[in-house]
């Protein structure tokens, strides 16, 4: 359980120095190879690997009584992060290079990628004609003037209905 939870709250730094590198579980990974594999792979950013090791973590957890009502959401949620791990890194990513590094095929990634990004959890842009995932980093500034003139849209809205 430490393992899966730190994997979905700490960042990359943390994770290593309190995982990774922790000597309570440096004693009992080799006991549980499938954790071994999930842990190293995510911190070496090893994508492949990582979404196998998450496919066998997520059966795993799916017949765990305290994390079956959960594991839905917290495979979600580790797709997102490495998805994210990622695409911080460039600015823009072909989808073909994203589904080889990632072992998925790209109808597969285009259609978790879409879902993710109209939810609002990943900042980018698929140019499906281009093929191409383009990350959009948005700023404090850039979000405030966003919500500032969505608040004004709002208000407009409302002094018209008047």
């Amino acid at each position: 359980y430490a393992i899966l939870t730190a994997a979905i709250t700490l960042k990359r730094p943390d994770f290593k120095k309190k995982v990774i590198d922790a000597p309570e579980i440096l004693e009992v990974i080799n006991d549980l190879p499938v954790l071994a594999d999930y842990s190293t792979s995510l911190y070496r950013c090893e994508y492949g690997k990582f979404f196998s090791s998450l496919a066998q973590v997520e059966q795993e957890i799916k017949w765990d009584r305290l994390l079956q009502a959960h594991y839905r959401f917290y495979v979600r949620e580790m797709r997102i992060i490495v998805y994210s791990q990622l695409l911080e890194s460039y600015r823009s990513l072909t989808i073909e290079s994203m589904a080889a590094a990632f072992g998925v095929t790209e109808d597969f990634l285009d259609g978790d990628l879409s879902k993710l990004i109209a939810a609002g959890r990943l900042n980018a842009v698929i140019d499906k004609v281009g093929g191409v995932v383009e990350t959009n980093r948005p700023d404090r500034k850039n979000a405030q003037y966003q919500s500032t003139i969505k608040q004004g849209d709002l208000l407009l809205t409302r002094i018209q209905k008047l």
